[in-house]
């Protein structure tokens, strides 16, 4: 029994540090990290070099289920209250709407190619209806893809919140499976919506409620913060679950409640979270694939494809585009948000309920879900950066590369000391100053600790330590960093800078262009705001006559901080412009163009039968007379009238 236990811990181990080295390999072709610690645990398998035999699904559930509670409490907690702001209302109706209306259209694709009972091709659509969090949150946030705040925060929030309803909606249909069915399903699945989802919303906010009390209150050793902060939500998780709650929501409510409130020891916890949920995620793919037997693929690898290509190219854009239609995204935004649905270790968990639960497809629903989650890694998650270049999608980093490290001072002093090594061509290291809310404490040159009065001029290379509120901490990044990409590209940000408050007029008359007499009084960051809509970011442009205003830097409410502008309007390369996803706004101007055009129509055609009725009354003697005639009896008065009227339609 206990060599037993030591071979497994062993092979436990080793597992882990395979995983963990061939992410080199991830970081060097481009592979998506998730899927080579998904094939880590297939090669260890029976059918690999390995030949582990593993194949007890409970404890692989089991282990899944913990994994995930982790990564969507730390997922919660790394989502701040502004990111909320932005993509709270899309990601919500993503992740309720948007899941049930894939769930519906793979359902339906399921029962045609896998021919099997309409309910148990619905559970399937339900298995692989949500993203993954571990996934989109890597790709986004370690793979350096710079997107506008409302996309990125949408795709994170969504990614987040979209686990349980998908968890809901498999349990239900499974329960509902293996009672039989039901006479009035969707009453059915209401019912335990409204339960599931309320006790895990209500029952997170409290558990969020109760860890920061407690962390804030009760004088724990620091090295035991982190610890008892996840073995809470843990016990949040298992106790939701209990009284027949959602525990993931509640798990992810909780860390959204904890990591946007004062937590003590919140910089020791966001470390050791992202630790666990590091081993968390190996620890979930890898025990997938060890579950998994590539030899039984063969006979669903097809219909795994076809349902994979349907769900990436249809049920996915279909959902995303009826979910954001009516938040007026752009069309390549929502493009890109329906190809960053990548499906993962998530998917292959859900797939494991039906075979733990004895259903009679379960061990075809796990292979042909694996299938599907390989292919999308592979066709997503290998392209998703190639994707935001195409449709044009990538904006400029607000800064450049930051050597920065965070230390929490003792007690609830809502205060922290962070530490920065300086730049050679930031901000500060050429001269500019630090504001007087940031003075240093202390600085370190060349091994020797010098006080700030003594160290005079910064110089690059220094490390700098100053104590701040956290909220400043980005703004001195920007002091710190270093240049970001294309930071003095004139192509991109322009010949000349001004400050927002600078006026038009004053521009025009300096650089010798033509101002409109209505913007006499307005300024260059007045021009930018009116004409670009709501969600600026830098590069953003707008041509004015002969030059271009371009958005330098923003702060972090978007306000405009320095705007550019290029004296001579270089060709631009035009984003795609894609013939579908169209917002709202794009689809009531259709309509009411189309509403003109109809009008307009029915107007020549009643204008001709007017015409043809005045001449089929008089009797002329000639062709000639009868038209003159005609148009002396008032054939004329008769067409101004409709012409005063059409017109009148036109200019509405």
């Amino acid at each position: 029994m206990i060599e037993s236990m030591n071979l497994v811990i062993l092979i436990a181990s080793v597992l882990v540090v395979v995983a963990v080295f061939t992410s080199l390999i991830s970081f060097r072709v481009g592979a998506p990290l998730l899927l080579v610690f998904l094939f880590v645990g297939l090669g260890a398998g029976e059918d690999g070099i390995g030949g582990i035999n593993f194949d007890n699904a409970p404890l692989a559930y089991f282990i899944g289920s913990i994994a995930l509670a982790m990564i969507l409490f730390d997922s919660g907690f790394e989502t701040q209250l502004r990111t909320l702001k932005i993509a709270a209302a899309p990601s919500l109706v993503l992740a309720t709407v948007g899941v049930m209306l894939t769930t519906g259209v793979v359902g339906g694709v399921t029962w045609l190619v896998l021919d099997v009972p309409w309910l148990v091709a619905l559970l399937f659509g339900a298995i692989v209806s949500s993203t993954d969090a571990a996934a989109v949150f890597f790709l986004l946030r370690v793979g350096g893809i710079n997107l506008r705040d409302r996309t990125r925060s949408t795709l994170e929030v969504e990614s987040g919140s979209n686990d349980p309803m998908a968890v809901f909606l498999t349990i239900s249909l499974v329960e509902l499976i293996m009672q039989g069915g039901g006479d009035n399903l969707a009453l059915e699945l209401l019912e335990r919506f409204v339960l599931q989802i309320g006790l895990g919303g209500i029952l997170g906010l409290l558990g969020g409620m109760v860890i920061v009390q407690m962390i804030n209150r009760v004088n724990l050793e620091p090295a035991l913060v982190p610890i008892v902060t996840l073995a809470c939500a843990l016990s949040l998780f298992g106790a939701t679950s209990i009284v027949g709650g959602s525990g993931f929501l509640a798990v992810y409510v909780a860390g959204l409640y904890a990591g946007n409130s004062q937590m003590r020891m919140s910089v020791g916890v966001r470390r050791f979270q992202h630790v666990t949920t590091w081993l968390a995620q190996i620890a979930m793919f890898v025990t997938m694939g060890l579950l998994a037997t590539p030899s039984q693929f063969g006979e669903v690898v097809i219909p795994g494809v076809i349902l994979a290509l349907v769900l990436v190219f249809i049920a996915r854009p279909v959902a995303v585009w009826l979910c954001l239609m009516f938040f007026n995204f752009s069309r390549n935004d929502t493009a890109f948000i329906s190809w960053v649905g990548l499906r993962g270790a998530v998917s292959i968990l859900l797939a494991i309920v039906p075979m733990v639960e004895g259903v009679e497809y379960g061990q075809l629903l796990f292979n042909t879900a694996f299938i599907v989650v390989i292919t999308s890694l592979l066709l997503q998650g290998w392209t998703i950066r190639l994707m935001a270049r195409w449709l044009g999608i990538m904006i400029p980093p607000r800064h450049g590369p930051v050597d920065r490290i965070d230390l929490e001072l003792p007690g609830n002093a809502n205060q922290e000391i962070v530490v920065y090594r300086v730049h050679d061509e930031s901000a500060v290291a050429t001269g500019h100053r630090i504001p007087r809310w940031a003075r240093p404490s202390l600085i370190l040159r060349d091994g020797k600790s010098l006080r700030p009065h003594s160290a005079g001029r910064i110089e690059g290379g220094d490390q700098v330590y100053i104590i701040t509120p956290p909220r400043h901490v980005e703004l001195l990044d920007q002091l710190f960093a270093g240049p970001a990409e294309g930071a003095n590209d004139v192509d991109l940000f322009g010949d000349f800078s001004f400050p927002p408050d600078t006026r038009i007029a004053d521009v025009g008359r300096l650089y010798g262009f033509a101002v409109k007499e209505e913007d006499e009084e307005a300024t260059v960051a007045e021009i930018l705001e009116r004409n670009l809509s709501g969600d600026i970011e830098p590069g953003d442009r707008v041509a004015y006559g002969m030059v271009e205003l371009i958005v330098r830097r923003i702060d972090d409410t978007h306000e405009i901080v320095e705007v550019g502008m290029a004296v001579e309007q270089k060709p631009v390369k035009p984003k795609r412009h894609l013939p579908m996803f169209h917002s709202r706004t794009e689809l009531l101007a259709i309509w009411k163009e189309w509403q003109r055009r109809r009008l307009r129509e029915k107007m020549r055609k009643q204008r001709g039968d007017d015409v043809l009725d005045s001449d089929e009354i008089k009797e002329p003697t000639s062709d000639i007379s009868g038209i003159d005639a005609a148009a002396n009896d008032g054939g004329d008065d008769d067409i101004e009238p409709m012409r005063a009227e059409t017109g009148q339609h036109d200019k509405s």
